[in-house]
């Protein structure tokens, strides 16, 4: 719900603005202030959950979410919009975080492959549905219905972990670090909200570095503060743990191509190659099928080759794959574009699947509420990284000639960079031993058990 919402309001915005007699640049606050919504209240979100219990938190956040859904349906003025968005964002960013971790604590090491082979199908599912869902509901329903949607969803949810989900918490939970909360908060917000408006032309381009700076100086703050207090609300001292920090950082850059993605395909199949916002969303959503397909393969895939060589081999091809979506052009057949696209899908699930697995492996379960909201402030970065480059590239592009018309070769270089950034990201894994987590992908065993089928005749002949 929280993953389709985010996506799903881009394709709506236009007719949103002409129901409202608004400026279709103006509404971006609609996008803008979910996402610092988001952004603010990820760092408190596993605090919440250890002080008042996972499944209390997470079906208030559905609540929050959905209330702020309805909020937004009914509004008629865009700070109506807004204010509801800003309601949906601190559901959203209670809901992400606290259900990865339900998730963490409940399932045994040895089963959490699979486990986040699905938690991952939301974060790949929702930027390729979202698009086609809402353009098919503004052409054919009232854009309204987008934000109405979420009201069955989120009254299905509420019910399930009702009856699923044990209230988890953490005994002797530790003060609230309010003013790390503040720092943390206010740094995520300005360095997001500081990228979201890079290449976009909408605020004056020393206003853009000036909130990007403070972003920069919030969050650096926060490090000097988090080395002086007992109970951070956000420990760095993960970042030492390295199957944590490699899939945090080097999966960083990885997902800035996926922060891409939804941001480029879009803008090429319609503004290039004149496909209408339907077409152009069910040509994208055959790499939702290609990540689908991918979860009855990640944990033999995994379990085989393990971590370590998934992550690099599996890092690089689809970095590739990415890099080719440069050569499409509008006489490209449909069907080497849905080729394309749905290896890319499995290719880039596999690789968020087996991220999300290992950077948890060595986590101790008693910072599991700490590392989920960190990986989840770092996603939120550096997905916003990715929108913020491909911006960018294409304003440069369109800076160098006289003509304001985009064509295919202005796709090229953003392709290719965030492809190479996808390929850098893999250096990052170089580094990981051979066996690194093992335990959760099951190959130890496999290996434990080959090593003795393969010795028992040996014994018996020597007996």
């Amino acid at each position: 719900m929280e993953m389709l919402d985010s996506t799903i309001i881009s394709t709506a915005l236009p007719v949103i603005a002409h129901s409202m007699h608004e400026d279709p640049i103006r509404l971006n606050m609609a996008i803008t202030s979910y996402l610092l919504s988001l952004a603010v209240f990820i760092p408190i979100s596993g605090w919440m959950a250890d002080r008042f219990g996972a499944r209390t938190v997470f079906r208030t956040a559905i609540v929050i979410f959905t209330i702020g859904s309805i909020l937004c349906g009914i509004t008629h003025t865009l700070p109506q919009l807004v204010c509801a968005r800003i309601a949906q964002g601190f559901g959203g960013a209670m809901m992400v975080p606290v259900g990865r971790l339900i998730v963490l604590r409940m399932v045994r090491k040895s089963e959490l492959v699979t486990a986040m082979s699905y938690l991952t199908v939301p974060a790949i599912l929702g930027p390729v549905v979202g698009p086609p869902l809402g353009g098919f509901i503004v052409t054919y329903y009232s854009w309204r219905w987008i934000f109405f949607l979420n009201v069955p969803i989120g009254i299905l949810g509420f019910t399930l972990v009702t009856l699923f989900i044990d209230n988890i918490r953490e005994e002797g939970v530790f003060p609230l670090d309010f003013r790390g909360f503040v720092m943390t908060g206010m740094g995520l917000a300005g360095v997001v909200f500081g990228f979201e408006m890079v290449g976009r032309g909408i605020i004056p381009v020393p206003m853009v570095i000036a909130i990007i700076a403070g972003g920069v100086l919030f969050l650096a703050a926060y490090v000097l503060h988090e080395r002086r207090i007992k109970y951070p609300i956000i420990d760095l001292e993960l970042i030492e743990i390295q199957t944590f920090a490699s899939s945090t950082l080097g999966g960083g850059l990885f997902r800035m191509g996926i922060g891409a993605l939804p941001f480029l395909l879009p803008m090429l199949l319609q503004l290039v190659f004149g496909l209408s916002p339907f077409e152009s969303g069910m040509l994208t959503f055959t790499s939702a099928a290609g990540a689908l397909f991918m979860k009855v393969t990640a944990v033999p895939v995994i379990r085989r080759f393990g971590f370590r060589s998934v992550l690099i081999g599996n890092g690089v091809i689809a970095s590739m794959v990415l890099m080719s979506y440069a050569l499409f052009r509008a006489t490209t057949p449909h069907y080497i574009i849905i080729l394309a696209l749905l290896s890319g899908g499995f290719l880039r699930s596999l690789q968020f699947t087996a991220l999300g697995t290992l950077a948890y492996a060595d986590v101790p379960q008693n910072l599991m509420s700490n590392a989920s909201s960190l990986s989840s402030m770092a996603q939120q970065l550096f997905l916003s990284f990715g929108v913020a480059i491909a911006a960018l590239l294409l304003h440069l592009s369109l800076g160098g000639r006289s003509s304001s018309s985009l064509t295919a070769h202005d796709f090229t270089v953003p392709f290719v960079i965030v492809g190479v950034l996808g390929i850098v990201s893999s250096l990052f894994f170089l580094s990981l031993e051979p066996d690194a987590g093992e335990e959760v992908s099951g190959r130890r065993t496999e290996i434990a058990v080959t090593n003795v089928t393969a010795a028992q005749p040996a014994t018996i002949t020597a007996d």
